[in-house]
């Protein structure tokens, strides 16, 4: 904890906060680095969310399947991020970031996901996510989140990439949106998988299904790229062969 000057005190005291009743946490380099970055992309990129809903039975039986048989496991996260991958190739416009010299089109899928730690959230990147395949990106993030809890990841794995993830449904969360992550264009936020009853061919059927929102820079991608992405997404999640082939 900080010492509070009588300066500060007097400032909070202003807004109705009176002494004693509170303690300052002082703010870490990448705390610092990260409030500024997200309160520059809030003012400035006109942004937009778009939401689906996505089928998860099938995945979660192949992901089983996988898991009995491989000694890497691999989470649902891990097959999020592979799946945005291919769904970038897949409608590459989504790839992209503004500059004020143009669009930009990046050749590769450089994912960052977001991991929380005490100051806060870094998004280090799963680089060329597009060609790995699924029990690489799980050792990756195996890695980065045990190092970013001890504040060992490098500049260069969380500065930079072309998209953002973000998955709060470990924690209980349906659906959020996202602020996006400059430079990228676009940022899928995952809620958690829930159980629903549907009809299917005249028989009730419960099957499990997941929300996700992705909130667009307006000045890259339009509503109608970024529901073909959620269409491509959701056809890698749902007919999930693609996530565990071997990478090309």
């Amino acid at each position: 904890m900080m010492e509070i000057s009588d300066d500060f005190a007097q400032r909070l005291e202003l807004t109705g906060i009176p002494r004693g009743t509170y303690d300052l946490v002082p703010l870490t380099k990448v705390h610092k680095f990260i409030a500024q970055r997200l309160t520059d992309a809030s003012r400035e990129i006109p942004s937009f969310p778009l939401e689906a809903e996505v089928s998860l039975d099938t995945l979660l039986a192949r992901r089983a399947e996988y898991n009995a048989a491989n000694e890497m496991r691999v989470s649902i996260n891990d097959l999020i991020i592979k799946a945005a991958a291919l769904a970038l190739m897949a409608v590459p416009e989504v790839n992209a970031s503004f500059t004020l010299d143009g669009v930009v089109r990046h050749h590769n899928a450089d994912i960052a996901v977001a991991v929380a730690v005490e100051s806060g959230l870094v998004t280090p990147i799963v680089r060329t996510a597009e060609i790995r395949d699924i029990g690489a990106i799980a050792l990756t993030m195996q890695d980065f989140i045990a190092r970013a809890k001890l504040r060992k990841l490098k500049p260069d794995e969380y500065m930079g990439g072309t998209f953002s993830i973000s998955n709060l449904g470990m924690l209980g969360i349906t659906r959020f949106g996202s602020i996006i992550n400059p430079p990228h264009g676009a940022i899928l936020s995952v809620g958690a998988g829930q159980e629903r009853v549907v009809s299917r061919d005249g028989n009730f059927k419960v099957i499990s299904v997941m929300a996700v929102t992705l909130t667009c820079d307006h000045r890259v991608v339009d509503g109608a790229t970024g529901a073909r992405w959620l269409q491509a997404f959701r056809a890698f999640i749902e007919q999930p062969d693609a996530l565990f082939s071997r990478a090309s």
